[in-house]
């Protein structure tokens, strides 16, 4: 089987990070994770970056660097630095809750297992 190459971005706001729990209907349902999404055939995953997040979160983002790329099973997760470029979040398509965390918040939630390598090296910040 392929991997799946997924995009997701770090988006830190007044010293915080954004995570999103997923939804009940979606897999891996009740666990925290950086909002993005897939790559799509012909897209970078910046531009797709971008496109996940204002679908999804009805938000603008300006993509930076690569934080990390982990391979977890089938998921191919390539983490980016982003900032806002309009209105933080308020709601999600694919998430029930929203959260903005301190570094030293993340150990505390229930991330989902493709998170979890770029969440450890946040938390050493």
């Amino acid at each position: 089987m392929p991997l799946l190459l997924v995009v997701a971005a770090v988006i830190e706001h007044d010293g915080r990070l954004l995570a999103c729990r997923r939804a009940p209907h979606k897999d891996a349902a009740g666990r925290w994770e950086f909002p993005g999404g897939k790559v799509e055939p012909g897209e970078t995953p910046e531009a797709a970056l971008e496109r996940e997040l204002r679908e999804e979160l009805d938000a603008r983002i300006l993509v930076g660097r690569l934080l990390d790329r982990t391979v977890t099973g089938r998921v191919d997760l390539a983490c980016y630095a982003a900032t806002l470029a309009g209105p933080a979040p308020v709601r999600s398509t694919d998430h029930d809750a929203l959260r903005w965390l301190r570094p030293d918040e993340l150990a505390g939630v229930d991330w989902a297992d493709a998170d979890r390598p770029v969440v450890a090296l946040l938390a050493q910040r």
